[in-house]
C-alpha cells in the first residue's frame, strides 16, 4: 500500500495560491516551500504540492491543462461534518474561489464543490460511514 500522498498542482501565482488556501483553512511545511513551489497538508501523509506554472513544466513535457476551461481532476477531501463542509465552501467564497454547482445531499453523504483561483476542481463532502481497507 502507500505510505503518502502527493497531489502536483501547477498554479499561476504561488503567493496569491497559498494566501487562498491558508483563507480556508490549510497549513504549509515550510521545509519544502520555496519560490518554486509549496507544501500544502491537507491530512496525515496527504499533500498538495502546489507548483508554480514554470517549474512544473521542469517536470513534464505535456501542455498544462487550463483549468479555467477544462477539467483535468477533482480532488475530494473527506471532512467531519456538514457544517465544516459548509465552513470551508463559505471561506472559499470569501477568498476568491467560486462554486460551481449546488451542494449534494444524498442522506448519508453531503457535499459541495469549489473552484480554486488556479481553475482547480475541488470537492469537500461529509460521509456517515468510512470507507475500510
Amino acid at each position: 500500500m502507500v505510505n503518502q500522498i502527493f497531489l502536483n498542482l501547477p498554479v499561476k501565482d504561488l503567493t496569491k495560491t497559498i494566501h487562498f488556501f491558508k483563507n480556508i483553512g490549510f497549513s504549509f511545511d515550510q521545509t519544502y516551500t520555496d519560490e518554486n513551489a509549496t507544501c500544502m497538508i491537507i491530512g496525515e501523509n496527504i499533500y498538495a504540492m502546489l507548483l508554480a506554472e514554470k517549474y512544473f513544466k521542469t517536470f513534464t513535457s505535456k501542455e498544462i491543462c487550463d483549468t479555467k476551461v477544462n477539467t483535468e481532476l477533482i480532488c475530494a477531501l473527506s471532512v467531519e461534518s456538514k457544517d465544516k463542509v459548509d465552513e470551508i465552501i463559505n471561506n472559499v467564497l470569501l477568498s476568491g474561489g467560486s462554486e460551481p454547482r449546488q451542494a449534494q445531499d444524498h442522506g448519508f453523504m453531503y457535499g459541495r464543490s469549489f473552484q480554486d483561483i488556479d481553475g482547480h476542481l475541488w470537492e469537500v463532502f461529509y460521509m456517515e460511514r468510512n470507507l475500510k481497507n
